[in-house]
C-alpha cells in the first residue's frame, strides 16, 4: 500500500521528519479541501496515480490557512522533498520568495505563470478554450435561452473561465442570456456549497436551466442544487458526471491531474519553465461518459467536436480574459 503522510497545522514539522525517504516529491493542496471533488481532487489523482504506478511515496498537506502557504513550502524544501508541487494562484508570491533560498529544489505550481525562478515549472491551462465548448453545450441543452455561470473567487482566472464559457454561449445563440455570479472575493469562495446553493436558486429564479460551476468545493452546492430543482448543471476541473447521474450535462476538464502525475514521475528532473495546456495538448476539454450519455446528442457533440478542431487549428479565436482584462461578452 502507498504510503502517504497527511501533514495538518503545526505537526508538519514532526511528520515531516519521518517517514519518507528523501528527493519524495510532495504535494501541496490549495484551500478546500483534497476531497473537493474538483480543483484539488485532481491534483490528488494525478498523485495517486503516480504512486499506484510505480510504488513511490510522497508528502502531502491539506492547508487550513493562508498563513500555511510559505510555511508548507520551507518545511518541505528543508525535509528533501523534490519536487514540490503546489496548487493554486495564491502560492505566487510565496514561491517568489522561497524558491531562490532552496536552488537545488524544484518547484512546480499550478495556476500561475508569471513568476521568474530558475528552479520553478509553471502550469497553466486554457480555461477559456475548454469553457467555450461546454459554452456551446449549456447552449444547445437550455430551453430558457437563459444559463448560468457561478464562479468562486472573484479573481482574473475565473472571469477567465467565464468569459469562454459566454463566448461558446453567445456562438451558438446570440440571444442567449448568460447570468455570472461570483460567491467571494477571499478563499472561503472555494469552499461554500451553501453559498453556491443560494446563488443557483437565484439564477433558476432569473430563468436559468443550465448552470456551469467553477468554484471549486462551493460547487459541489451549485450541481446538488440544479439536480434537485431539475435543471441541469455543468462541473469542473474533475470529471463531476457522476455526482448526478443524467442531471450533469458534462464538465469541463482541466487536466491537473496530468500535470501532477507528470510532474512526479520526471521527479528531480522535471523541466522547469512556463508551460500552457489547451486543447491542442488535451490540457482541457469535455467528459463525455454513461453518466451523461443521454444528455448529449449528437448534433451537440458533432458541433462541439468541429468547434475544438477549429480552435486546434487557429481557425476559431477564444478570447482570452487575461489578455484584454475584460469579457466582450459577459460583465461580472
Amino acid at each position: 500500500m502507498t504510503l502517504m503522510k497527511s501533514l495538518m497545522g503545526a505537526a508538519a514539522a514532526v511528520a515531516l521528519s519521518s517517514g519518507a525517504a528523501l528527493a519524495d516529491p510532495a504535494l501541496i493542496f490549495d484551500l478546500g479541501g483534497k476531497f473537493d471533488k474538483s480543483f484539488n481532487e485532481a491534483a490528488h489523482n494525478g498523485a495517486s496515480r503516480w504512486a499506484e504506478e510505480t510504488g513511490g511515496t510522497y508528502r502531502e498537506i491539506e492547508m487550513q490557512s493562508e498563513a500555511q502557504r510559505e510555511q508548507a513550502l520551507r518545511r518541505f524544501a528543508e525535509a528533501g522533498s523534490n519536487p514540490v508541487i503546489t496548487m493554486g494562484f495564491g502560492m505566487a508570491d510565496p514561491l517568489s520568495t522561497v524558491a531562490p533560498d532552496y536552488p537545488d529544489t524544484k518547484f512546480v505550481v499550478i495556476d500561475v505563470t508569471w513568476l521568474d525562478a530558475p528552479n520553478l515549472r509553471q502550469v497553466g491551462f486554457a480555461e477559456h478554450e475548454g469553457s467555450y465548448l461546454v459554452g456551446m453545450m449549456a447552449a444547445m441543452a437550455s430551453k430558457s435561452g437563459t444559463v448560468g455561470f457561478v464562479g468562486g473567487m472573484d479573481v482574473p482566472l475565473i472571469r477567465h473561465f467565464g468569459c469562454g464559457y459566454a463566448q461558446g454561449v453567445m456562438a451558438v445563440n446570440p440571444d442567449a442570456t448568460v447570468i455570472a455570479n461570483m460567491t467571494g472575493t477571499t478563499p472561503a469562495a472555494w469552499n461554500d456549497p451553501v453559498k453556491g446553493s443560494e446563488l443557483t436558486k437565484a439564477q433558476i429564479s432569473q430563468g436559468a436551466d443550465v448552470v456551469y460551476a467553477a468554484a471549486g468545493g462551493t460547487g459541489v452546492g451549485v450541481l446538488q442544487t440544479a439536480a434537485d430543482e431539475g435543471i441541469l448543471s455543468i462541473g469542473v476541473d474533475s470529471n463531476q458526471n457522476h455526482l448526478h447521474p443524467g442531471k450533469v450535462l458534462t464538465s469541463m476538464l482541466k487536466r491537473v491531474d496530468v500535470a501532477v502525475y507528470e510532474a512526479m514521475k520526471a521527479g528531480t528532473e522535471v523541466e522547469t519553465g512556463v508551460v500552457v495546456m489547451g486543447l491542442a495538448e488535451e490540457g482541457v476539454g469535455y467528459a463525455l461518459d454513461d453518466n451523461n450519455a443521454s444528455l448529449v446528442t449528437a448534433e451537440m457533440q458533432a458541433a462541439v467536436d468541429a468547434a475544438r478542431a477549429q480552435i486546434i487549428a487557429g481557425e476559431l479565436k477564444v478570447e482570452s480574459y487575461y489578455e484584454n482584462d475584460s469579457c466582450p461578452v459577459l460583465s461580472f
